[in-house]
């Protein structure tokens, strides 16, 4: 039996209309699934819903993978694949596989001969990079910082070291209602010359990035980020 294939389906990375952030191509192949991998239900359903597809909210078949999800659990989830059927993987935002536990049924889809399909669509660590005006040739990205001040201090300065030694970019997040925080110990234990690009709310009306040094970012308002989802990114000089 042939296998169906698992494709990666991205979303918005905001309330938006989804139409004008998604290829046409997207629409399409959603329009002929009914079965769906998915980081939070809710958000899976809504976003189906905005996309039109033609299958009702009660026929279509949801698995959730996330943090709680048991490992018992996951393997099953393909079950559609391994039986020639076409299911969707979908991030809770942007981009399933990236900084998402979607990455682990991948994984599976690989190790078992099931064809992966990646699809185009907004990614926001790539188009915080891209506007950032750093460097694009090297990058890496960090994911969250550690949340205990001595810990952080330390992380943040071996990030501006290795960015130095390399003339690497190094791109971070933080959990919404900590950005203020990450933003003060940036402040504190950076160096002055070290950029610093703050992008928030991609890809929406209320879209905000910014590059200054970090000394430049001190003389100027801190900008309001609270509940807001950021990529942060730095480079040393």
């Amino acid at each position: 039996m042939i296998k169906g294939k698992l494709f990666m389906i991205p979303t918005s990375l905001g309330e938006c209309d989804v139409h004008k952030i998604l290829p046409l191509y997207v629409k399409e192949h959603i329009y002929n699934l009914d079965e769906f991998i998915v980081e939070n239900s809710k958000t899976a359903r809504s976003f189906l819903k905005k996309m039109n597809i033609p299958t009702p909210q009660n026929k279509l078949k949801i698995h959730v993978l996330n943090k709680h999800t048991d490992q018992e659990d996951i393997h099953g989830f393909l079950n559609a694949c391994r039986n020639g059927k076409n299911i969707g993987l979908i991030s809770d935002a942007g981009c399933p596989g990236v900084a998402d536990p979607g990455a682990e049924i991948t994984n599976i889809a690989h190790e078992e001969n099931i064809r992966v399909v990646p699809l185009v669509g907004p990614s926001s660590i790539l188009l915080a990079l891209m506007a950032s005006g750093m460097n694009g040739q090297s990058f890496t990205f960090n994911g969250y910082l550690p949340i205990e001040n001595s810990k952080r201090k330390k992380k943040l300065q071996n990030l501006e070291k290795n960015s130095r030694h390399y003339n690497q970019t190094q791109i971070f997040i933080e959990t919404p209602y900590r950005n203020d925080k990450l933003i003060d110990s940036i402040y504190q234990n950076l160096q002055g010359n070290t950029k610093l690009c703050i992008a928030c709310d991609l890809s929406l009306n209320s879209e905000y990035i910014k590059t200054k040094t970090v000394n430049e970012w001190k003389k100027v308002s801190k900008p309001r980020l609270k509940k807001r989802p950021c990529i942060f990114l730095i480079h040393a000089h």
